[in-house]
């Protein structure tokens, strides 16, 4: 496959990424949101990194402060960050068993999740709930099945 079909298949699981962080649930599911960008850049980065780099998770996080209405750069900068830290550290996490990944991903969505909160509470007044942290184990739960669809997309449209 092209380069440039390369990165169709590639943004267009970003868009699909940024739609289901914003795309409406009733109000008892909202919680259970898994965290698509963060699945997703983490998968990109983990497979190609070569391709997804740290400059497309600030892209990514900058798009969905604007799509969430956030505080501008909070996003950008933590899934800047967790882009860096999966490029560094991509050869080791290759070898880790399914178990190991999907625990590895639940300790970056907790750490964003608690950067995100303390960078929101150090610009307004804000009370953690308990159901902030529900969308950590959807997207531990989640992880397995898109891990196996996200490489079967990317063998099928031959992404390299």
């Amino acid at each position: 496959m092209s380069l440039l079909n390369s990165y169709r298949v590639i943004y267009s699981t970003f868009l699909l990424g940024l739609i289901g962080a914003i795309y409406p649930l009733p109000i008892f599911l909202n919680a259970f949101r898994p965290d698509w960008m963060v699945l997703i850049i983490f998968y990109w980065v983990l497979a190609l990194p070569h391709r997804v780099s740290v400059v497309h998770g600030f892209v990514l996080g900058f798009l969905l402060d604007i799509l969430l209405g956030s505080t501008l750069g909070m996003h950008a900068l933590l899934f800047s960050l967790l882009a860096y830290f999966v490029s560094i550290g991509y050869q080791r996490i290759r070898y880790f068993t399914l178990v190991q990944t999907t625990l590895l991903v639940g300790l970056f969505i907790l750490l964003t999740k608690f950067a995100l909160y303390w960078l929101a509470s150090s610009l307004q007044e804000i009370v953690l709930h308990k159901h902030y942290f529900w969308s950590i184990f959807t997207s531990m739960l989640v992880w397995p099945w898109f891990f196996f669809f996200m490489r079967y997309i990317r063998q099928r449209f031959k992404v390299l």
